[in-house]
């Protein structure tokens, strides 16, 4: 779409909106007792997804210890198993590696006409034949990869399982939150956790490693698109105040489904049970395409993009249930719908945008670049902390409940400090500590006590995952009604780019650790700046149409105690038209003119009287002008 277009484009959308938070919200109820109810019912599709997303960490993890299976071939012919305990028919049929214990993927092949079994016997090292025995799992007694072996040779499709599932989550945000834009939140939504339950089935009937990698890709991207289309409903369904809170809540529905999961696979014990358990919540959604009330589509994106019917239609039942009156007898809802009518002309058509249309933009392109590479370096520097806490311990319940916490106190950091400091400080700020503890660790790791290594890296997970969380809530703020789910698709989209990093590490057995480390506390040096330049959002409306994501400014960083400066730009003309009391006189006339009768009539002569026929006529209005002048 050209310039010249997309301008005109936009001149003829922006005549016809209305202010929704201004004109429209606070008519309909406000955030009432249906609004809330709303977002309740929002939370738990997160709670759904996180279970599933964070089962790959258990799917994919590597026993402890593991060797190969003694293979009765190798041995010589006059050996008897009955002479030997366990422990010394396993030293004697697998080499001893100083430090880790018994190989992970040699065997010892002895000659078959040994007969002395000594310490200097003739013997050779050869790769497993015969599979491997595995130490069980955290939690699980199998998992992906004892399921299919995929350790020594086979190691390398573990972390290329996990760029495929992050791949997933990629196509995912990039496509269904352009689907968002286009189809409406509910329906994106309907979509996805249809697809995303099918899918989540049919990865428990998985009987190779490949079948299950395409599976699971395939569900990691109607996955992004449940999380994607719930955010956008949650956000659009709540006034400023609120916003941050009922944004941050999902955020510790997520913690609970990683507190929850180390328990669930305890129970499940093997694979599928728990895929099945963790696909049970995500088809317990499905009930939502019966209640369409627990789930209603946003009326703010069905103004935005001009479908003025079934946006009154929504509105009606919003009001309705946040008891507000709407029936055409009570005045405020006559009044609503009114200017609703003034304001979209009967042959307003929708008009639906998508992100290529940025191509045309300045500040919103440039909105959702910054927050792009912000969030980018938020994911996957998080892999440089966590690595230094498996240095610290090689438990795994001790890094993976550090990071469930941590993500805790992140969510409770941004709850008491964004409302008060506003978005774009706080998001600097967390970056500033992101890239000095980053840079700390670079540099003094070998110099610095254990305690003192590990207290930095909480520190830089804690705020890292800050980060990550603010990042994607400022940019649902800052982006369009009319292309928000397609913006905030390609900053998430950017933010399973920053994961999918660090199993690119573990793809080359961690070799390029020390560049990615730098490059990463490079980007988040170079992320300080970038911030500078984002608008703030605190207690502001969103933005609805192009025009008013361009209109955004760049308040100073430090703002006064009484300075409130507006997100959008907006010239005050002084004017005697008051568009509410417009409304309610057009209101009140239509209502008049529709009656057949009226109790008051103003009697009509049958005749007009004539004036003289003389020229008395002219003479009788020349007296009357002359009085009205001296009066």
């Amino acid at each position: 779409m050209s310039a010249s277009r997309w301008c005109q484009t936009s001149v003829i959308v922006q005549s016809v909106t209305m202010d929704f938070e201004t004109n429209i919200y606070n008519k309909i109820g406000g955030y009432g007792r249906y609004n809330r109810i709303v977002a309740i019912f929002s939370w738990f599709p997160n709670f759904a997804v996180m279970l599933n997303l964070f089962c790959d960490v258990f799917y994919t993890l590597i026993p402890e210890t593991y060797h190969c299976k003694p293979d009765p071939k190798l041995l010589p012919s006059s050996f008897l198993f009955s002479n030997y305990s366990r422990q010394g028919f396993l030293n004697f049929s697998i080499p001893w590696m100083n430090g880790s214990g018994l190989s992970h993927c040699e065997l010892y092949k002895y000659p078959r006409n040994v007969s002395n079994f000594t310490d200097n016997v003739p013997k050779e090292k050869v790769l497993c034949t015969r599979g491997w025995e595995y130490a069980q799992a955290a939690a699980l007694q199998s998992n992906y990869v004892t399921e299919w072996n995929l350790v020594c040779r086979d190691y390398w499709k573990i972390p290329l399982q996990h760029i495929c599932f992050m791949t997933g989550w990629i196509v995912g945000y990039v496509l269904l939150g352009t689907l968002c834009d286009w189809l409406g939140r509910r329906q994106g939504f309907l979509l996805s956790v249809s697809l995303s339950g099918l899918l989540g089935v049919a990865v428990c009937l998985s009987n190779s490693s490949v079948v299950f990698l395409l599976l699971r890709l395939s569900q990691g991207a109607m996955l992004a698109g449940v999380f994607l289309s719930s955010y956008l409903a949650r956000l659009e369904l709540c006034d400023p105040p609120h916003r941050l809170m009922v944004a941050m809540v999902s955020g510790f529905f997520a913690v609970a489904a990683e507190l929850l999961l180390p328990g669930l696979a305890v129970l499940c014990r093997d694979w599928p049970v728990l895929q099945a358990v963790a696909t049970l919540p995500l088809l317990t959604l499905l009930s939502y395409w019966c209640c369409v009330s627990v789930f209603p589509e946003s009326p703010r994106w069905l103004l935005a993009t001009g479908q003025i019917h079934q946006a009154k239609r929504c509105l009606q039942s919003f009001s309705i249930r946040n008891g507000v009156c709407l029936s055409e007898d009570i005045y405020p809802a006559e009044n609503l719908l009114s200017e609703i009518d003034m304001a979209y002309p009967d042959d307003t058509q929708p008009h639906y945008h998508s992100v290529l249309e940025l191509r045309s933009t300045r500040v919103i392109w440039r909105n959702c670049l910054i927050l792009s590479f912000t969030l980018f370096i938020g994911t996957g520097i998080q892999y440089c902390f966590t690595r230094n806490l498996h240095r610290y311990s090689r438990n795994f319940y001790f890094s993976y409940f550090l990071r469930v916490l941590t993500g805790a106190l992140a969510c409770i950091f941004i709850c008491l400090s964004v409302n008060r400091f506003g978005r774009r400080g706080i998001l600097l700020l967390s970056a500033i500590i992101t890239g000095l503890s980053s840079l700390l660790l670079l540099a003094l790791t070998q110099y610095l006590h254990g305690g003192l290594v590990l207290v930095l890296s909480v520190l830089g997970l804690l705020f890292s995952q800050a980060l990550a969380m603010l990042t994607v809530f400022f940019s649902s703020e800052v982006m369009p009604t009319v292309v928000r789910g397609g913006c905030l698709g390609l900053v998430l989209a950017a933010g399973c780019v920053g994961m999918a990093a660090s199993s690119l590490m573990e793809l080359q057995n961690n070799g390029g650790y020390f560049l990615h480390h730098v490059v990463f506390a490079s980007f988040a040096v170079l992320s300080v700046l970038s911030i500078m330049l984002l608008p703030e959002s605190k207690r502001k409306p969103l933005p609805d149409s192009l025009k008013d994501g361009e209109n955004q400014r760049r308040p100073p960083l430090f703002l006064s105690r009484g300075d409130d400066l507006p997100l959008l730009c907006t010239r005050h003309r002084a004017s005697d038209y008051d568009p509410e009391n417009y409304s309610r006189l057009a209101s009140a006339t239509r209502k008049m003119l529709s009656k057949d009768s009226s109790p008051y009539k103003v009697a009509v002569p049958a005749h007009l009287p004539l004036l003289p026929s003389d020229g008395s006529a002219l003479s009788i209005l020349k007296e009357e002008a002359l009085d009205g002048d001296l009066s």
